[in-house]
């Protein structure tokens, strides 16, 4: 027994080799939380437009970033060709005409942004590197609501440009152009923060796609028609308070309350300052609600 377990340790010795691969410890700079955040911010906002994605990802945020866009130019161009004096489309109301295609883009990128992570479960990697939950989701939240804001802000730029080589007067554009910033940036926390609730409620990018449309699209159109009919049946003091009911009214109702923007509600009468702050609050609470519900929902995303 001795023999031949002193004669199979011999075999062993004579047949084990130990390669040194090259691995060896990282002394660079460990960049921390914060620039883990940053690339993610970032990484999330160029997929938004499908930059770093395959050609194919690119098509529809770039058409829809173009249907956006090219309204805006030919209204430049009859402005400039006819000398206009005033924009025939205020800044305030450009985003709520294009609401349809704002909702498109939406709908499309917010599943892409945290869905895939959910449905493939790559979500605990982001938690195992210096990065925490907060993290992972302001960075999704900034990154959203970035892309929503580049969507809708272009066009007003354009207006805005066009309205200075028109020779418009420079004071009212650029005070025009300065509401018409501040209603999209409202309008892009709100959606973008929504959007993204209802795509992290679900792995599957359909059920996402459609929960958007929902929460948005439909929304608006129930509204609408309830306002209608309230008004038209004599009924004209609930028409605006029914506009806290749908996220693209309640911009409506925003802007027309403190940014000098014409109301879309029938009988072109939206809500008073009283009640637009009514409408503010509504919004603020919705952001940070949203906020909100993606950090609940992702504490329950296990390491």
């Amino acid at each position: 027994m001795s023999n031949g377990t002193t004669r199979t340790g011999t075999a062993l010795n004579e047949t084990t080799r130990i390669h040194n691969i090259g691995y060896r410890n990282y002394d660079g700079a460990r960049l921390g939380r914060a620039y883990a955040r940053r690339s993610l911010f970032a990484q999330s906002l160029r997929g938004a437009y499908g930059l770093g994605r395959s050609a194919r990802s690119k098509v529809l945020p770039m058409i829809l970033f173009a249907v956006m866009c090219v309204p805006a130019a030919i209204v430049v161009a009859v402005a400039v060709t006819t000398k206009m004096k005033e924009l025939p489309l205020d800044y305030t109301r450009y985003a709520i005409v294009t609401q349809a295609v704002i909702a498109l883009f939406l709908a499309a990128q917010a599943p892409q942004s945290v869905s895939r992570d959910l449905r493939f479960k790559t979500v605990p990697l982001y938690f195992s590197r210096p990065i925490e939950r907060v993290d992972y989701v302001l960075a999704k939240f900034g990154a959203m609501a970035s892309a929503l804001f580049v969507l809708t802000a272009a066009p007003l730029l354009i207006l805005y440009i066009g309205s200075l080589l028109a020779k418009m007067d420079f004071a009212d554009q650029t005070k025009g152009f300065a509401q018409g910033l501040v209603s999209v940036a409202l309008l892009s926390l709100l959606f973008g923060g929504l959007g993204l609730v209802m795509a992290a409620l679900t792995p599957r990018r359909g059920f996402g796609v459609a929960a958007v449309i929902a929460t948005l699209t439909i929304t608006y159109g129930a509204v609408s028609t309830v306002q209608a009919i309230a008004y038209e049946t004599g009924s004209e003091g609930a028409v605006e308070w029914l506009g806290l009911f749908s996220p693209v009214t309640l911009i409506d109702g925003v802007q027309t309350a403190f940014l000098g923007a014409s109301s879309s509600f029938p009988g072109g009468q939206g809500p008073g300052t009283g009640t637009g702050v009514v409408y503010l609050l509504a919004v603020l609470a919705l952001i940070a609600g949203s906020y909100g519900v993606l950090m609940r929902r992702y504490r329950k995303v296990g390491l």
